[in-house]
C-alpha cells in the first residue's frame, strides 16, 4: 500500500466503527495533535478519540498530496450525533514510516463541530 492509501485505510476504519481495524495502521507511538485531543502513543489516541469514533458514520476524502512519508488530506468527517447529522471539514497531515501513522496533525473548525453536540 501507499503511504496515501495506509491514511485512507486508516481514515475509512476508523469513521466506519472498525478502530481495531484502524488501530492496527499506528504505531504504538503514535502522535496526535489536534484541537481538541493531544496524545503521544497510540492507546492515548485511541481512548481520547472514543467519542469522535462513536459518532463518526464515514468520510470523505476530497484531496490528498504525498511528499515522501508526509500524507496531507483534505475531508469531510460524517458524523451522527442526538442534535442531528452532518459532515465536518478537516485538514490532516500525517507521517507513515514503515507501513504505519506515525503522527498526524488535524485541522478543523471546532464551531462547526460544536453545532453538532448536545448542548448542557
Amino acid at each position: 500500500m501507499s503511504n496515501a492509501e495506509i491514511f485512507r485505510s486508516f481514515l475509512e476504519r476508523f469513521t466506519q466503527g472498525d478502530v481495531e481495524g484502524a488501530a492496527h495502521l499506528l504505531d504504538d507511538n503514535f502522535v496526535f495533535t489536534g484541537p481538541i485531543l493531544q496524545s503521544t502513543n497510540k492507546a492515548d489516541f485511541l481512548s481520547g478519540s472514543a467519542t469522535a469514533a462513536s459518532m463518526a458514520k464515514g468520510c470523505e476524502i476530497h484531496r490528498q498530496w504525498v511528499d515522501g512519508d508526509s500524507v496531507c488530506s483534505i475531508y469531510d468527517f460524517k458524523v451522527e450525533t442526538p442534535v442531528g447529522t452532518g459532515s465536518i471539514p478537516m485538514a490532516e497531515w500525517s507521517e507513515i514510516k514503515n507501513g504505519k501513522l506515525v503522527s498526524s496533525r488535524l485541522i478543523f473548525d471546532t464551531a462547526n463541530m460544536a453545532a453538532l453536540m448536545p448542548q448542557g
